[in-house]
């Protein structure tokens, strides 16, 4: 779906916009669950999941904080994002420890804090805790910290290298290269281009019309 970038400015929602010098770069294709405390919460992550750039992101925002997601992930493996927010009332630590024992490594962790938290940021770390913000939270809040997961601000974009040789000429390695970029770009929608590094008789523009 094309977006007409000449929207007025009452069209588009306040929360997401992005103040002047702060670039948020877009996450990969990642999957997000959030357990959250508030329909307030869930309503700011449910906007946020429509940003553009969370775009590849696949969200799943559930009710019952912590303790819901403690057992729903005795039953199924972890996303690579987990979304927690607190409220207030439970042992956090305590929480964090039981889900530590439920928690595929790799999976990245962001918690919602409440203002009665009564716990340190040390001691979050401690657990694996990527990253904390104090609720209550805007669109933008969870769009900046998912983000920031996956990117940093003083790294340049790269892509995944992947190089197809064949032992001698006709055994079909320009076949198999086109082919699996041809794959990329329509079945995972990811860009991709062909570098044919036989100059003098490459076929990469053949095969493409």
């Amino acid at each position: 779906m094309t977006r007409n970038s000449r929207q007025q400015p009452e069209e588009q929602p306040p929360a997401a916009a992005e103040p002047a010098g702060d670039h948020i770069a877009p996450v990969p294709r990642i999957s997000v669950q959030a357990f959250c405390e508030s329909e307030e919460t869930a309503t700011a992550i449910r906007s946020a999941s429509e940003d553009r750039r969370l775009a590849k992101a696949h969200f799943t925002v559930k009710m019952g904080g912590i303790a819901q997601a403690i057992d729903v992930y005795h039953k199924v493996p972890t996303p690579n994002v987990i979304v927690l927010e607190t409220d207030g009332r439970s042992d956090v630590l305590d929480a964090l420890d039981q889900l530590a024992g439920v928690c595929d490594p790799g999976t990245r962790v962001i918690m919602i804090g409440n203002p009665e938290d009564d716990v340190s940021y040390r001691e979050l770390v401690r657990r694996g805790i990527n990253d904390y913000i104090i609720g209550p939270i805007e669109p933008l809040d969870a769009i900046r910290s998912i983000c920031s997961l996956f990117s940093a601000a003083d790294t340049v974009p790269t892509g995944r290298l992947v190089a197809v040789v064949g032992a001698k000429g006709g055994v079909g390695a320009s076949t198999i290269a086109h082919n699996v970029a041809w794959m990329i770009a329509r079945d995972l929608a990811l860009d991709s281009v062909v570098i044919d590094l036989d100059l003098a008789f490459g076929t990469a523009g053949l095969d493409y019309n």
